[in-house]
């Protein structure tokens, strides 16, 4: 017997959000910055080194390697993508090649979560309350405006927002995520190719690094299609069972089968889960207190376990934000469901802090650009000076376009959400996502120079490039971290050894990165040639080592 539903649309509030206003949105999410942006780095610097690695020849496509040490994650297929692009673009820049298929990867995660949402949307257990003289929404207007719901608070999750848009194993492992979570929900309507999705999500999952999220997926997928009422459903058994088959051989030859366990500070948790899962936390736990009942029906439960997986993954790891990105479609999906049931306090509070917030930091994006651009705020200025030494801002006219293109639509969208479609649902969720996709753009247009320069590797290399000849035998850069391996090996190509110590490489030249308070003396044989310093690796130098 399913429980009452806490849900009471009427007709009106399911009224879907605009096709074109949804398109331009994902748009201006998923484009700014792509096209020109340098790899920054940790992530997605690194990722960079190992798929240039494999497209020049320099590694086994089996066991990819940067200077000789192997992927710290054991993922191989993000890898491959960005090499087989690379390969397959040579006219284009090799950083943008490698990252046009992770564009299309995030794009793919929108549309994932947006007809898994749909299809959770029309099951019966999920749908309003019939009222007594009719007029509660239509079932597929409803499925529609949840579906438009999920996909803002998708877009508008912190945490998604930089590595979203990075060429990263971690997206990789968020569309594995999305693959199962659309063929949990598509299962009783579509059969067969939730079979064969469900199995291609986690092969991907244990391909990109996340063998043991692909097996608790797929324990939690065999359970819940185990008591459900839809025969489809059941029948998604095999399928689950197939793809943890599947996942688990090429974990085995792929060596990814290894624990990555780290201490857990609840500090810094607690910390992240505030920002990381905004706004959608806050929601799926209004979500779970009002369809307490119904935890046990899918439209709830695929979604709680896939959050509840990213969760485990996050603490297990230390409080690793990659491993909770897995927990983000999960919890958009749940945070649709928490409006059809949300206070119109609740909600116009919700609107308001986007309002003010957005708006608040819109402004101070622009502040920064005319600190660059004019004499105006000089303090804002000897921050970026600070950050950035030496650095000169060039005016960039389609850049400053688009930002006000981008400013003029937020004031639009402020000015259309307060006159119109108060009763939608995705109401409360249009300036959270609108108001992020704002900043993203300002940021991307206006400040991406400074921020390549201060996250990206150009300022390090060039400094490399007048110490270091081009014609070197080798460097060796033992014990460093692998954005410095593939600034040196990647984008300076070097031949680059991270493996052999110091006292017996055979390289000619070397580069080590060591704290400023210790007095270093090279070891024998060795001559200091110069000491590099670069503002966002304070209290740190890196020496450029000859020998002798």
């Amino acid at each position: 017997m399913i429980p009452a539903s806490p849900a009471l649309v009427a007709q009106a509030g399911a009224r879907p959000l605009s096709r074109w206003a949804l398109l331009l949105i994902c748009l201006a999410y998923l484009l700014p910055g792509q096209l020109s942006r340098e790899p920054w780095r940790q992530g997605d610097l690194t990722s960079f080194g190992f798929m240039a690695a494999l497209a020049r020849g320099e590694s086994s496509w089996w066991t990819p390697t940067l200077a000789g040490l192997a992927a710290p994650d054991g993922a191989l297929l993000p890898y491959w993508l960005g090499a087989g692009s690379m390969l397959a673009l040579p006219m284009l820049d090799t950083a943008l090649a490698a990252r046009l298929p992770f564009i299309l990867l995030l794009a793919l995660v929108l549309a994932l979560v947006w007809y898994a949402t749909f299809h959770f949307a029309r099951t019966e257990a999920a749908q309003p309350v019939a009222f007594a003289f009719g007029g509660e929404a239509n079932t597929l207007d409803y499925a529609r405006a949840l579906a438009d719901a999920a996909l803002l608070a998708l877009i508008a999750s912190l945490g998604l927002l930089r590595i979203g848009h990075e060429a990263t194993s971690a997206l990789l492992q968020l569309v594995g995520a999305g693959l199962w979570l659309y063929a949990m929900a598509a299962a009783p309507y579509r059969d067969r190719r939730a079979q064969v999705l469900v199995a291609l999500g986690l092969l991907i999952l244990s391909l990109s690094g996340a063998p043991f999220v692909a097996l608790l997926l797929a324990l939690a997928g065999l359970l819940i299609c185990q008591y459900s009422r839809f025969e489809g459903a059941r029948r998604l058994r095999w399928g689950l069972a197939l793809g943890m088959l599947t996942a688990g051989a090429a974990a085995f030859i792929s060596h990814a089968w290894t624990w990555r366990l780290d201490a857990l500070q609840a500090g810094n948790l607690l910390q992240l889960l505030l920002w990381f899962l905004w706004p959608s936390g806050a929601l799926t736990l209004w979500t779970l207190w009002r369809w307490r009942g119904h935890l046990g029906f899918r439209h709830i439960a695929v979604p709680l376990s896939l959050a509840a997986v990213g969760l485990l993954a996050c603490l297990s790891m230390g409080g690793s934000d990659r491993a909770l990105l897995v927990a983000l479609p999960g919890l958009a999906v749940l945070a649709s469901f928490a409006l059809p049931t949300l206070k119109r306090g609740a909600s116009a509070m919700l609107d308001w802090f986007s309002l003010f917030f957005f708006s608040a930091a819109a402004l101070f994006v622009w502040a920064y650009y005319l600190a660059l651009h004019t004499p105006w705020f000089p303090k804002l200025l000897a921050n970026v000076q600070r950050q950035s030494p030496g650095f000169q801002a060039e005016f960039e006219g389609l850049a400053l376009l688009l930002a006000v293109a981008g400013t003029l639509a937020w004031l639009t969208l402020v000015r259309w959400r307060s006159s119109r479609q108060r009763a939608a649902l995705w109401r409360s969720l249009v300036l959270p996502a609108g108001g992020l996709v704002l900043l993203w753009l300002l940021f991307m247009t206006l400040l991406r120079p400074a921020a390549d320069r201060a996250l990206g590797h150009q300022s390090l290399l060039s400094q490399l490039q007048l110490a270091i000849p081009a014609e070197a035998d080798c460097v060796a850069a033992p014990g460093q971290s692998l954005d410095v391996l593939s600034t040196l090996q990647a984008l300076g190509k070097w031949r680059t050894d991270g493996r052999t110590p110091l006292a017996s490489s055979s390289c000619s030249w070397a580069l080590l990165r060591l704290p400023r308070r210790v007095s270093y003396q090279p070891p024998e044989g060795w001559e200091a040639v110069r000491q590099i310093e670069r503002p966002a690796d304070r209290g740190t130098w890196y020496w450029v080592l000859r020998r002798r």
